[in-house]
């Protein structure tokens, strides 16, 4: 089996029909059914169930495709490499981001722009354990995020570069006319604020930091709610339902007139911030200078 019947079979695993997977390769449906029938013959085992209206792997078809998508990737890989070696800084590059770490790309973005005007961006967003599987996958080859890194695999396994720290503020609705007036809050008036934390249940981090401090300050919460997106809690706070405390560089990804920001005035807690890649992958040109960037500042 060579590398075009690899991704042949790939595809067909992907699309579960071989009618779909045959327009996505640009081929007909017949030459493709015989290649799939050429590769089970080669390897003595069926690799889907044809009973149903799908097909599905069969245990073995399971094996060839997890091992399939990592030789694909690596060959794809070696590729990127041999051509980058004459062709410069050029091509996709695709990196992960947590929602509360988008407001660090678009300048960071803009300068790597004008530098390398023939790089491409392609940008996915999710929690730590969806942008650990994506790397897993070298679905992309960065990462920006809050420190720790919770993704479900072996920290040793990532390269963290660390980015300045950025402070907690409190954010509450601006029809909450108490504090029209004020720039910052004390912790301890959080106490009777109703709460709104991020957390999911593999990211738990900065939820537990803020937890924590306001422990430290002689109370604990009246958490309303628990929600995975930034974006939700911020538009439960514009609606006047509860308060929350984010890193202050979030806000800068919300400009608003419906919510008010507050400097804590009692508390000097900081989230840790960095770059995350694969120690053991071949890293684009391309996700090395745009690392590179992020020590140099340009």
């Amino acid at each position: 089996m060579d590398i075009r019947q690899l991704r042949y079979f790939l595809s067909i695993a992907r699309e579960g029909q071989v009618t779909r997977a045959a327009r996505k390769l640009n081929m007909e449906q017949p030459p493709l059914s015989r290649q799939l029938k050429l590769i089970e013959e080669e390897l003595g085992v069926r690799l889907f169930d044809r009973s149903g209206k799908r097909l599905k792997l069969t245990e073995a078809g399971k094996l060839l495709q997890e091992k399939g998508e990592l030789l694909l990737n690596q060959f794809e890989e070696a590729v990127r490499e041999v051509k980058e070696t004459g062709e410069g800084v050029r091509g996709l590059l695709s990196i992960g981001s947590v929602v509360s770490c988008i407001s660090l790309l678009p300048p960071r973005i803009q300068s790597f722009r004008d530098k390398y005007p023939q790089i491409t961006f392609k940008i996915l967003e999710g929690d730590h354990a969806y942008l650990g599987e994506q790397l897993e996958k070298r679905a992309i080859e960065l990462v920006v995020a809050r420190l720790p890194f919770e993704a479900l695999h072996d920290p040793r396994r990532y390269d963290v570069l660390p980015l300045p720290s950025d402070p907690f503020v409190v954010v509450i609705p601006g029809s909450w006319t108490a504090y029209s007036e004020e720039e910052s809050i004390h912790m301890a008036d959080l106490a009777d604020f109703p709460y709104l934390t991020l957390k999911t249940d593999q990211t738990t981090w900065m939820h537990e930091q803020v937890m924590n401090e306001c422990l430290r300050h002689g109370f604990a919460p009246d958490i309303i709610c628990e929600c995975s997106s930034v974006a939700i809690i911020m538009s439960l706070i514009a609606e006047g339902i509860g308060a929350t405390i984010f890193p202050k560089s979030v806000m800068s990804s919300f400009p608003s007139d419906v919510v008010r920001m507050l400097e804590i005035k009692d508390a000097d807690f900081q989230s840790e911030v960095g770059v995350v890649w694969m120690k053991d992958r071949y890293l684009s040109a391309g996700a090395r200078h745009f690392i590179d960037s992020f020590r140099t500042g340009s």
